[in-house]
């Protein structure tokens, strides 16, 4: 089950990119290899409510159960000793990367108060951009009523792009609606 994002990498934005930097093989052309959605519980290690609900709106976000990330050593400042939970993660690759990339640019992103864009910045050097989500309820899946507390994520998105240029351009024609700056 191909998404319409992923017909559209293969017949539009290939061709397109492999003309704008000059790429003799198909096979150079920037592609997303994975997408990476993680949420830090600080209060995970007194609330055992708040990791069973983060558990629960990620797999509904993404379609793919969460995996609970554990300390790896304790420490006395923040009450965390080793093997706490002290968050939760995803790793979304294929379809279902597709997939949760369509819905993150055509439907959550454009539901954020007072949008004008996401940061350019962002991105860390290597093609791979990461994001900041302050509130779960952008997402069109979850419901207001069923939310506890409003908690943010991470969405990394990994790019086989050498140069932040190649990976912006790369999610600048998948439709990521990067702000002017």
């Amino acid at each position: 089950m191909t998404t319409q994002l992923q017909e559209q990498y293969k017949s539009l934005i290939v061709p397109k990119l492999k003309e704008q930097f000059g790429y003799s093989n198909i096979h150079e052309v920037p592609k997303v290899i994975k997408v990476t959605v993680n949420r830090g519980l600080g209060e995970a290690s007194q609330n055992a409510k708040a990791l069973e609900s983060s558990l629960k709106e990620l797999s509904i976000i993404t379609g793919q159960k969460p995996v609970v990330t554990r300390a790896k050593k304790a420490i006395a400042g923040f009450k965390i000793r080793k093997g706490m939970p002290v968050g939760v993660m995803v790793t979304l690759r294929s379809d279902k990367m597709y997939s949760f990339l369509e819905r993150l640019i055509n439907l959550a992103l454009p539901r954020i108060r007072d949008f004008r864009g996401i940061s350019p910045k962002s991105f860390d050097g290597h093609g791979n951009y990461s994001l900041g989500v302050k509130e779960q309820l952008i997402f069109p899946e979850i419901e207001y009523d069923t939310i506890d507390q409003i908690r943010g994520m991470d969405v990394s998105i990994i790019t086989t792009a050498n140069t932040d240029e190649e990976g912006r351009a790369l999610l600048t024609a998948m439709g990521m609606p990067f702000r002017n700056n």
